[in-house]
């Protein structure tokens, strides 16, 4: 077993007596273990970029920058390697069922009590998953999870597009953000069509929406 000292987390959560206490839970699980705190997606991506090896990210699915499930997929496509857990006050079953289609490794309402969620951090450091005992995620939506699996079929730059396109840029702009020129914006957009099976740039700023409200294309949308 690896010196816990050798740990390193990143707890993403816009409050900051919420982060305090998990910074606590964590410390007593292992000591000496690098912790740094921050408060917003953008804020959480910068840190996994600048850490090369973050053991584990604990992630609140509402704090700035987060927009929806936009903020999950993104950070779980750009950086592959780095287990996430939500941390959230919400305990809604379809909530808890996308994220982990969406490559969660855990998801711990923020209700439950500091032995709990050591028991879910211990679980999901062992390389296990953890949601809930009391939920059960059998009874999945076929269409919300072919959804799920076209969504994570996307590249971090095509996850990055998608936003862009949901706050209602034009390829030009997403082009200047991204540093990129507008003919490969308008291959990732044809890209994120085929892969959300959608057939214009409007349905896929629906599609986008609906993602960013925790909502999913039905049939009738497409």
């Amino acid at each position: 077993m690896p010196d816990s000292a050798t740990y390193h987390f990143v707890v993403a959560d816009d409050h900051p007596l919420f982060r305090g206490a998990l910074r606590q839970t964590i410390e007593r699980l292992y000591p000496g273990a690098g912790i740094v705190e921050v408060g917003t997606l953008e804020d959480a991506a910068a840190e996994l970029e600048r850490h090369g090896e973050v053991d584990l990210l604990l992630l609140d699915l509402s704090m700035p920058g987060m927009r929806g499930f936009s903020g999950l997929m993104y950070l779980r496509a750009q950086y592959q390697s780095v287990p996430v857990v939500i941390v959230s006050a919400s305990e809604d079953i379809s909530t808890i069922r996308r994220c982990m289609e969406l490559g969660a490794s855990g998801f711990i309402p923020k209700s439950l009590g500091i032995e709990v969620i050591r028991e879910a951090v211990s679980q999901v450091m062992a390389g296990g998953s953890w949601t809930p005992p009391d939920v059960d995620l059998g009874e999945a939506d076929g269409e919300a999870s072919a959804m799920a699996q076209r969504l994570s079929t996307l590249t971090p730059q095509q996850v990055r597009v998608l936003m862009m396109l949901s706050e209602g840029l034009l390829n030009k702009q997403i082009a200047y953000e991204l540093s990129v020129s507008e003919a490969t914006v308008k291959a990732h957009v044809s890209a994120i069509l085929q892969k959300l099976g959608v057939e214009s740039r409007t349905q896929a700023v629906i599609a986008a929406a609906k993602i960013e409200q925790g909502q999913w294309l039905t049939a009738e949308a497409r």
